[in-house]
């Protein structure tokens, strides 16, 4: 039962709270899946330890060629950031996804990745970015790939009890880079989505330098559609080698039967669709930037 609700104000209070309470202390943030959770059993901690107030954790900024985003950070910030806009456009639009207005403002990013949901709109861009988080708990830091986080739907390889993670980074696109997010959903808003796609593209000249496609939900998390980003690799920048690459991305792409989000061969056809729009607009991005 739920006995005491905590707001530190730096993170080492955080810590040690959660020290303190011995694995009966859950991190909270943004609180639009903890709460849910409590209320559903799924977790049953004595206290709560809110990070939401610590200042260091509410920064977004760019160290050199990284960009730095805190646990703090909520849905509505990363779209409407310059920042993020021109250099990491992807998470911009995932973000913008992500729940309805009022969630967004007050969901946080890392909660996203925490919840370790497959098809979470903003992880799959973060993973597209090939974003890292780090994390401190009460036996230190380290860090660890977005991807790497995965531990199985709805499983996090960072316990809430023992850790938080207190910003996620990744490199700032370059002039020659492009991203791009597309999605399939029942309607427009608060419906979970059927695919989801995330693409970052590097060229050089008229060539695929490299590709990173994350397709979701088409597997327990992200998955890459290595296939598809091998055929790229050196290939030239057309409507052909698009067109043939995304329909490799169906090797990696194993969707199950869902009554919420059609049957698995029904994805597996509009995934070829999803992956090669979402090249062109990456590609499209490079020439518009």
């Amino acid at each position: 039962m739920l006995q005491e609700y905590l707001m530190p104000g730096t993170v080492d209070e955080a810590l040690t709270a959660l020290k303190k309470y011995e694995n009966n202390a859950y991190i909270i943030a943004g609180g639009t899946d903890v709460m849910v959770n409590l209320q559903e059993k799924k977790i049953s901690p004595n206290v709560l330890v809110d990070v939401s107030g610590i200042p260091e954790l509410k920064e977004l900024r760019l160290d050199g060629e990284v960009i730095r985003i805190g646990a703090g950070v909520t849905h509505s910030q990363v779209a409407k950031n310059a920042l993020i806009q021109e250099k990491a456009g992807v998470l911009a639009m995932a973000s913008r996804e992500v729940g309805s207005l009022q969630i967004r403002n007050v969901a946080t990013l890392v909660g996203n990745v925490v919840s370790a949901q497959p098809a979470a709109d903003a992880a799959i861009a973060l993973v597209a970015l090939d974003a890292v988080a780090e994390i401190i708990g009460v036996d230190g830091k380290k860090e660890m790939s977005v991807l790497d986080l995965y531990a199985g739907v709805g499983v996090c390889n960072v316990d809430c009890t023992l850790e938080l993670v207190t910003a996620l980074k990744f490199p700032a696109l370059k002039r020659n880079q492009g991203s791009a997010f597309v999605r399939l959903a029942k309607r427009k808003a608060l419906a979970l989505p059927m695919l989801n796609v995330a693409v970052v593209v590097s060229l050089d000249g008229g060539n695929f330098e490299w590709a990173r496609i994350i397709m979701a939900p088409v597997g327990p998390g992200p998955v890459r559609a290595v296939d598809c980003e091998n055929a790229l690799k050196g290939a030239p920048v057309n409507s052909e080698t698009i067109s043939r690459a995304a329909v490799l991305a169906t090797n990696q792409a194993v969707p199950r039967d869902s009554a919420l989000r059609g049957s698995a061969e029904y994805r597996r056809e509009v995934i070829k669709v999803l992956v090669r729009r979402a090249l062109e607009q990456a590609v499209a991005s490079v020439s518009n930037s």
